[in-house]
């Protein structure tokens, strides 16, 4: 019986990296019953920081941990998006952050477990297919464990980013797609005047990245606003997207209660933007 033991926990040493999390039913698919994990748990093996959560414990528990987890063990189809992906890719670090949200679209919510972990971070879910018509699919599930970030092909809206001492891919929004991300939770859940600096500094950006995804994109009021920005910025890509291709709609918005009417994007921003035009 020891040695049978032994076998299980040797097998889940291979499959479970240290540090990252699985729920009870991946550790019940895998052959691992609620008694062998309750005895895992005792003698140390498995640590359980949330009902029916476990991992093999590493240091302290982070939010990368928990996604990384989810993308490529639990197999869901989540990536960082929005103000967080850009945060990450460096286009946001001067702005202020006093609650740390981790922003994750997809297709599929994420387990209820993972607003219940001990850390410092909160999760905000957005379904990806209200913003694009034809998001790209589930970032790729390795089933040996997730994969390094330098080994992973992904569509053209999503990077990876290596994370962690073993470099593993965490998947997130382009810049471009992650803008559109952005201005769609405007006014509501961001500033104007944030996002404005934002895409001040948004020049590196691809014209026919963003050109596709506007042409895919749902949202009549991210698609004004973009072009709102880009003009005020007056980036060097502009130039290069097919603004008659982008459909936008027609008739007024008003975003903004009492604003200023932008005439060419046909929306109200904030009064107290600078040169609203």
């Amino acid at each position: 019986m020891a040695e049978q033991i032994r076998g299980k926990v040797n097998l889940l040493e291979r499959l479970l990296p240290e540090g990252l999390l699985v729920d009870a039913a991946w550790l019940g698919a895998h052959g691992y019953s609620t008694s062998l994990r309750r005895q895992y748990v005792t003698a140390g093996w498995l640590d359980r920081p949330a009902r029916q959560v476990y991992r093999r414990k590493r240091g302290s528990l982070s939010w990368q941990q928990a996604v990384v987890s989810l993308q490529t063990l639990l197999d869901r189809n989540l990536v960082v998006g929005g103000r967080t992906a850009l945060e990450l890719q460096g286009f946001a670090h001067y702005l202020p952050q006093e609650t740390k949200t981790v922003h994750l679209y997809g297709t599929e919510r994420p387990p209820n477990w993972l607003g219940k972990l001990p850390i410092d971070a909160t999760f905000a879910y957005h379904n990806i297919g209200r913003l694009f018509s034809q998001p790209s699919g589930k970032p790729p599930c390795d089933v040996n464990g997730p994969a390094n970030a330098s080994s992973l092909a992904l569509p053209a809206d999503l990077v990876s980013q290596p994370w962690g001492q073993w470099k593993w891919a965490l998947i997130l929004s382009s810049p471009e797609r992650a803008l559109l991300e952005l201005l769609d939770e405007l006014p509501d859940r961001e500033s104007f005047h944030q996002v404005d600096k934002l895409v001040e500094g948004l020049s590196p950006l691809s014209p026919r990245r963003l050109e596709k995804l506007l042409l895919d994109c749902r949202s009549v009021k991210a698609k004004r606003l973009f072009f709102f920005f880009a003009d005020r910025h007056k980036h060097a890509w502009l130039r290069h997207i097919d603004r008659k291709a982008i459909d936008l709609g027609k008739g007024k918005r008003m975003l903004v209660r009492g604003g200023k009417l932008s005439a060419p994007h046909q929306i109200t921003v904030p009064e107290d933007l600078d040169g609203v035009q």
